[in-house]
């Protein structure tokens, strides 16, 4: 069953991959798609205090699975966990990230920060998708949304430039993923989030001029993800969203 087949939810009958699920943004996107009916993998790293609430919450429709996506061959071994579990993933969503300081200031921080950010905000996403558009190819389509940055059209400040570069990357794999793999019925879509109310981004925005006077809510970047996820809009495939409260506006 595909995406957005049915009058039940907007992603009834979906199993749905989502990294980065124990807080923020990837929390609230579990939440949200498995009120929508989809059957919910959780990815988690570190919080296994959060992602054992996330699991009681989730029920029977969820499954909690645990890799460093730092390390290519956990990664790998995470999907084909994630797979085993219902025999199929018709969405996945590229979520984990860090906002990983790369001072060129320093030799060490930024060597450690460009190694970092292109490992856990590129190069894991990347793992993860392509094991998605083979598995998607198989069955005749699915959905990929990756969560980018604002930093991925206008770059990071002085102490993360590797962050915002990893982004761009991501959001430029996304967009070559929609163009190069639509006939296999793959949709991609990009979220480019601003400042968003997540551990990230705590002690980051005191003295920012947000036009709505706040930080954008995990939940407003979730139910995106969701409708994208949904395919009822298959021809915005290839677009990035941007999510900022206006505060940076192409």
């Amino acid at each position: 069953m595909k995406p957005g087949t049915t009058s039940d939810g907007l992603l009834t009958g979906t199993t749905v991959l989502v990294t980065g699920a124990s807080g923020g943004i990837g929390r609230e996107t579990a939440l949200a798609a498995h009120r929508e009916g989809a059957h919910v993998i959780a990815h988690w790293a570190h919080n296994e205090r959060a992602a054992a609430d996330l699991e009681k919450l989730l029920g029977g429709r969820g499954r909690l699975v645990r890799a460093d996506l730092l390390d290519p061959d956990a990664t790998e071994n995470m999907w084909h966990e994630a797979l085993a579990w219902r025999g199929r993933i018709d969405v996945l969503v590229n979520n984990a990230g860090a906002w990983l300081s790369s001072s060129p200031r320093d030799a060490g921080d930024w060597r450690r920060g460009w190694s970092e950010n292109l490992a856990l905000n590129l190069t894991g996403p990347a793992d993860l998708s392509r094991n998605a558009l083979l598995h998607f190819e198989e069955r005749g389509g699915g959905v990929i949304v990756s969560v980018t940055s604002r930093s991925a059209h206008r770059g990071d400040d002085a102490e993360h430039l590797a962050y915002g570069a990893a982004k761009a990357g991501l959001q430029s794999l996304t967009k070559g993923i929609a163009r190069g793999f639509a006939r296999s019925g793959v949709l991609a879509y990009s979220i480019a989030p601003g400042w968003v109310a997540t551990e990230l981004a705590a002690g980051s925005t005191s003295g920012a001029d947000l036009p709505l006077g706040e930080v954008t809510p995990p939940q407003d970047v979730a139910e995106m993800i969701v409708f994208l996820a949904s395919g009822r809009s298959r021809h915005t495939t290839g677009a990035t969203i941007d999510i900022t409260g206006a505060d940076y506006v192409r």
